[in-house]
């Protein structure tokens, strides 16, 4: 395998690393401050991309669609908050997981009745249709703008974070919920802005994954379980460990997908390796999971 290949996967690590980030940022937020088990999270991902697909011919570009896709997936979230899910914070888990994963079957079939069973393909915007030479390297200009977008995002909540009063009691709360409510906070206007955080940057990476992946139903599904294995390795509440933990994850992820099969090609014939290369990819970040755990139980980065 000859280097600008390597390269070209490891920025694909990352360009999926970014995307899980923007996923589990708003779920390690959730789970970490409201105590709440959101299996539903996925779904907001999907609504993302659908509401993008859906507006880019209503407002006549990408970037606007994609604004406004955040903004309505945001409002939504805050509608299903308060509708919905407000009232099992005090539930068990085991009640919130049966009630989000209603929520998924609801969303499935909305989007099914909106939009039709049939995949849409999303085309990026113009400018970043095309590729970037990376010394010798043509990469697409759009998975580049991912990484960008990422960056941009760490960044926003890296200062909303530390640099906040919102911030401070988001950090409060992550470490200890019942301090804060004792201590006069509206506790129902920062759960719901939390979530509302939570499911713009869901939508954020729906829209973003468009125009790389097919839009269908479902698809927040297939990304959901990655997300709760980053927030796992991260640590559950750090925004910090989401990072770490997702770009751990989409560099092993990626690059074991490539290597894997040309290794076990030294050993067994192309249809085995490739069949045994896909199945010990698959498993790699399970295993890098459990040897984090190993190591540091609560995660690389616990909250508090």
């Amino acid at each position: 395998m000859d280097t600008l290949l390597l390269v070209e996967q490891g920025l694909n690590g990352l360009q999926l690393g970014v995307m899980l980030f923007l996923m589990a940022a708003g779920l390690t937020l959730v789970f970490g401050i409201m105590d709440l088990i959101n299996l539903a999270h996925g779904s907001f991902y999907m609504v993302g991309a659908y509401l993008t697909a859906a507006l880019v011919p209503v407002l006549g570009g990408f970037l606007p669609a994609l604004a406004a896709a955040v903004l309505l997936t945001a409002l939504l979230g805050l509608v299903v908050e308060a509708v919905a899910l407000r009232t099992l914070y005090r539930r068990d888990h085991l009640d919130q997981v049966l009630a989000t994963f209603g929520l998924i079957l609801f969303f499935n079939e909305l989007v099914k009745i909106l939009f039709g069973p049939v995949p849409i393909f999303l085309n990026p915007p113009a400018a970043l249709a095309g590729t970037v030479d990376l010394w010798g390297l043509k990469y697409p200009a759009f998975r580049l703008a991912i990484l960008g977008v990422g960056i941009a995002v760490a960044a926003f909540l890296w200062l909303l974070i530390t640099r906040t009063r919102v911030g401070m009691l988001i950090r409060a709360g992550a470490t200890n919920r019942e301090m804060v409510m004792a201590l006069g906070v509206d506790v129902r206007l920062l759960f719901g802005l939390v979530f509302a955080l939570g499911c713009g940057l869901a939508g954020l990476a729906g829209a973003m994954a468009g125009p790389v992946l097919a839009v269908q139903v479902g698809m927040g599904e297939q990304v959901l379980i990655l997300t709760f294995v980053v927030i796992v390795i991260g640590g559950i509440g750090s925004i910090r460990g989401a990072l770490a933990g997702a770009l751990l994850v989409g560099i092993v992820d990626t690059v074991g997908r490539a290597l894997l099969p040309a290794g076990f090609r030294l050993v067994l014939d192309a249809a085995s390796a490739n069949a045994a290369g896909a199945a010990a990819a698959s498993m790699a970040i399970y295993v890098l999971m459990a040897l984090v755990l190993a190591v540091r139980p609560r995660g690389l980065f616990p909250a508090g």
